[in-house]
């Protein structure tokens, strides 16, 4: 059994739907135990440190979005990754910092394959049936988030690797704010 811990974000709008007791209550039926959760109002500081500007994600996240327009045969008003990293990053901290979110520390099994696999697709109406994204939040695509000029909003964020992981948690929990049982 490979336990692991990773870090779940339910975004602003997860929060504004009333969506935090459905969202935890999915996670603890797959077995997936809290070691941490708080609702917390995060600063531009704090949001930045989670969504850091580099060239490696801004590269992950252009191509994602240019792929999703290609599927789509539409384009995007970006020419290159760091031009779209910089905007996306300022989307992301707008968003994130817009009202209160809801943050976890997790722990299980393979936890942050099986809390991705829960979450759904990154892309809402791309996310495959049964999943949170797909449920609660269906009817959002890049075209429209880019079109308006703001980050997509897809409820949560689930931390993407062990590396990215152990950084999230670290940034948003204390050591003396995990529990464990």
């Amino acid at each position: 059994m490979n336990t692991q811990q990773t870090l779940v974000l339910i975004k602003p709008d997860g929060v504004q739907k009333g969506l935090i007791g459905e969202i935890i209550k999915r996670l603890e039926n797959a077995d997936i135990k809290i070691s941490a959760i708080k609702m917390i109002h995060p600063d531009e500081e704090l949001a930045k440190k989670h969504y850091p500007l580099d060239e490696e994600w801004a590269k992950t996240a252009f191509e994602k979005t240019k792929k999703s327009a290609e599927e789509e045969n539409r384009e995007i008003p970006f020419s290159n990754h760091l031009e779209f990293g910089e905007t996306l990053q300022n989307w992301l901290v707008d968003f994130i910092t817009e009202s209160p979110i809801v943050a976890m520390a997790l722990k299980g099994p393979n936890a942050i394959e099986l809390v991705r696999n829960l979450v759904g697709a990154t892309e809402p109406s791309k996310a495959e049936k049964g999943t949170i994204r797909y449920d609660f939040a269906s009817e959002e695509n890049y075209e429209k988030a880019n079109s308006i000029g703001r980050a997509l909003r897809n409820l949560i964020h689930a931390s993407d690797s062990l590396e990215n992981a152990k950084r999230e948690i670290e940034l948003w929990f204390s050591e003396d704010e995990m529990c464990d049982y």
